[in-house]
């Protein structure tokens, strides 16, 4: 008996002992930042994450627990120890690609893995140029090991299946098993406190590593799959009436302006330049040398210092840039399409002026589910991957940039006036393998990011002075601005308002002469963009409710130039006072500069919590 009804908590264990194991190897994989954490802190990692590692062992033990007893009942011909052997090997065969693929994706995204990745699964292949710069043979043995972990501790800890004592009745054995199966509930629950567990409870240090370092990735998954953005909202810091009264002001409207164009209806060509960040950028106090077009245009046209990204993805930027709406702290609305139909679309007010319109981008519109929000937007006309030649598509995620901006060439002339055109590079993202001499030494990760960058800025340069040549140039407006910031160069942490700040710059024909050189300080946000462009074009913003003209008067103090940006269970508020970040799940402040009053960081939370409130209601 004892042998027999050892099996179940010896089953509990080795899951146990692979989750602990599974921690250790997180915290060698990233051992350059493991060593910062305090003296101490390694061991509380191990003590605070135990209480996820214990629940996702327990729901790793209901199947096999109820197969136990069944089993127990039915007797010798039920195939018992085989069902458990088969169920344990495909879950360790899941369990070990997603502790794989976190190692890489926590380095690259700066958060455990969750469900976002899923959004890609309907586009393999860019998903896979995604991983490009990730080291492959070191995940797969990695990978191999794990498997060979797993099975090292089966052996070891759980072993064989005794057969059942000779004269001890099943139906007993069952109801032992059944036992076992109904204590799994303190476990599941992560013990007897009345709130379940949740990532909360491991989250013990200031420091955003160590805390993530405690969470267990199974677990973390199976959270975001089944409890995520179903309501009620969890950021709720606040009553709602408390609330608007620190954000509205920030969206009230006005009807002053600083006129820049020289023509009411001019064309509009908004281009959105993949992953860069003001780090690289001169003009913005960045590294000299990397985007010299960009610096060009920012002494002859006009630049807006302090744009921050709303998100840290594409698709995020691209509905804060296109609809004037914020993004969302674990998911993105463009993974509903019930819900981005009612969102407002620069696209579609533009078309109701008489503009034509048309989206420009060399890889696939299906990434991350672009494509319905694209329709739904109203282009009239949408270029992608497919509809480049073959020997075109020269990049692992498609057309290359000077690809795309030659056929921008050869078909804007023939596009209706006025229009609305907007083009999406991609070169510059990972695996950062572009058709140019590289400009700048290095081979590591920043060293290739850098020479993207300068290779897309290089042939927007060109096509731009070929585009200065064209008839419809002298009616025309370009917006030109970044789909979101990027942790490289410096390796700047997930939450640092670095990574979000973004070049935002116009130029083009349409602007008035006496515009040249205009630099704009007021703080602001992606969101920001569809007002400020709407209201220079004189036509109403009301419906974009999350976006204010950045050229308007702004209030005085930092409530009047203010930006909030989010990431992953966490957000983001810089303004002339400074920037104030805060975790969500430990319910703290990660970092605040000296001058940031305790209002701005209020204002943070109301932001946030009005937000998501309206993102569930959509």
């Amino acid at each position: 008996m004892k042998n027999r009804f050892a099996f179940q908590p010896r089953y509990f264990i080795f899951w146990l002992a692979y989750f602990v194991a599974a921690k250790a190897v997180f915290l060698l994989y990233h051992v350059a930042h493991t060593r910062t954490l305090p003296v101490g802190t390694i061991g509380r990692v191990f003590g605070y994450g135990l209480r996820l590692d214990t629940s996702a062992a327990a729901y790793l033990c209901v199947v096999p627990f109820l197969v136990f007893s069944v089993g127990s009942l039915l007797g010798k011909r039920f195939p018992l120890e085989r069902l458990l052997r088969f169920f344990t090997a495909v879950a360790g065969v899941v369990l070990a690609a997603l502790t794989t693929a976190d190692l890489e994706l926590y380095r690259a995204w700066g958060f455990r893995l969750d469900a976002t990745p899923l959004q890609y699964l309907s586009t393999p292949q860019e998903a896979a140029a995604s991983a490009g710069s990730a080291p492959v043979a070191l995940l797969l043995g990695l990978f191999a090991g794990l498997l060979g972990l797993g099975w090292f501790f089966y052996k070891g800890i759980v072993g064989r299946l005794p057969e059942l004592p000779a004269g001890f009745g099943r139906g007993r054995a069952a109801l032992a098993g059944l036992l076992y199966l109904l204590l799994l509930v303190v476990p599941l629950r992560g013990g007897l406190q009345q709130i379940p567990v949740n990532q909360s409870d491991v989250y013990f240090s200031s420091v955003p590593f160590a805390n993530h370092a405690a969470v267990n990735v199974p677990w973390n998954v199976a959270n975001s799959l089944f409890l995520q953005n179903a309501g009620p909202s969890p950021y709720q810091f606040m009553p709602d009436s408390a609330a608007q009264r620190l954000v509205r002001p920030l969206y009230q409207p006005t009807s002053d302006t600083t006129t820049l164009l020289r023509t009411l209806r001019p064309n509009v060509l908004f281009i959105i330049l993949e992953s860069f960040t003001g780090k690289l950028v001169g003009h913005l106090g960045g590294e000299q040398g990397v985007t010299p077009t960009l610096d060009s245009l920012a002494r002859a046209g006009i630049a807006f210092q302090n744009l921050y990204a709303a998100g840290d993805r594409s698709q995020k930027g691209l509905v804060a840039l296109l609809s004037g709406y914020p993004n969302q702290p674990a998911t993105s609305i463009i993974k509903y399409p019930r819900k981005t139909e009612r969102l407002p679309h620069l696209a579609q007010v533009l078309r109701g002026q008489g503009y034509s319109t048309a989206y420009y981008h060399g890889g696939e519109l299906a990434f991350a589910n672009m494509k319905s929000y694209l329709v739904t937007a109203g282009y009239e006309k949408l270029t992608e991957r497919a509809d480049f030649a073959r020997q075109d598509q020269n990049s692992k995620w498609g057309a290359h940039d000077h690809v795309l901006f030659a056929r921008m060439l050869r078909e804007l002339p023939r596009q209706r006036p006025p229009f609305f055109v907007t083009a999406f590079t991609l070169s510059s993202h990972e695996p950062f393998d572009v058709p140019m001499r590289p400009r700048f030494p290095g081979t590591d990760e920043a060293g290739r990011f850098r020479n993207s960058v300068y290779y897309t800025d290089h042939v927007l340069g060109q096509f731009l002075a070929q585009a200065r040549r064209q008839p419809w140039w002298a009616n025309t407006l370009v917006v030109l601005v970044a789909d979101h910031g990027h942790p490289q160069p410096g390796d700047t942490p997930n939450h640092a308002p670095a990574k979000f700040r973004v070049p935002l710059l116009l130029t083009g024909g349409a602007l008035r002469p006496a515009t040249a050189g205009r630099s704009i300080s007021t703080y602001g946000s992606q969101t920001d963009v569809a007002a400020t462009l709407l209201r220079q074009l004189q036509l109403p913003a009301t419906d974009f409710r999350w976006s204010r003209d950045l050229l308007a008067p702004a209030p005085a103090g930092w409530a009047g130039s203010v930006a909030f940006y989010c990431f992953t269970d966490g957000f983001g508020v810089a303004s002339p006072a400074g920037t104030v970040t805060y975790d969500n799940v430990a319910r703290q402040v990660i970092e605040r500069d000296a001058g940031v009053p305790d209002a701005q960081l209020r204002f943070g939370q109301a932001y946030e919590q009005l937000s998501f409130s309206d993102f569930l209601r959509k």
